[in-house]
């Protein structure tokens, strides 16, 4: 053979290799995303496990506002039934725990009680895992977006169709406070 046949060769073997490799790394972070976004899952399915817990402890003070305790169980009913872990369903129920935990500092005898005690840092065990769990989700996103974007990387990721992987994101209007109302007695 010629050199330039042997160059030619060793040429398409260099390029077969670099395309496994980049085939590789997108499989590998497309699957540490999909693991990760699975993470969040098992972590918003214990929220939801606790959140019925929380609002039967509460239901037993009678005096209670009953609208926060409606808000949270129609915004965990939402964000159970939501499909692919629903961000704006998620925040609604983030945002209807924090104001019944609001609404609960006016009953210092549900806030002495050792059941809500514990109820209480359970959920903010979970919210912590949640936040943490978002936040790998995000890290592999961006790797695996960044390697699926990149050229030359892009071309093999075009070819073999790697699908781009959204980003978990809060809606803006859910960084707002929460407000609360108590009804006057």
């Amino acid at each position: 053979m010629e050199l330039w046949t042997w160059g030619a060769l060793a040429a398409l073997v260099v390029l077969l290799g670099w395309a496994v490799w980049t085939f590789n790394t997108l499989v590998r972070r497309r699957n540490g995303v999909d693991e990760s976004r699975a993470t969040i899952g098992v972590e918003l399915t214990r929220r939801h496990d606790l959140v019925p817990t929380l609002v039967e402890a509460v239901r037993g003070y009678a005096d209670f506002e009953s609208s926060v305790l409606t808000r949270v169980t129609d915004s965990r009913s939402r964000a159970v039934a939501a499909p692919d872990l629903d961000a704006p369903a998620e925040v609604a129920l983030t945002d209807a725990v924090r104001s019944l935990f609001a609404v609960a500092e006016a009953y210092p005898d549900l806030q002495a009680s050792e059941q809500f005690q514990r109820l209480q840092s359970e959920l903010a065990l979970t919210e912590d895992r949640i936040a943490y769990a978002r936040a790998v989700y995000n890290a592999w996103v961006t790797d695996y977006e960044t390697t699926r974007q990149s050229f030359p990387s892009s071309v093999v990721a075009a070819l073999l169709r790697f699908t781009p992987r959204p980003y978990f994101e809060a809606d803006v209007a859910s960084r707002a406070p929460s407000t609360v109302r108590l009804a006057s007695t």
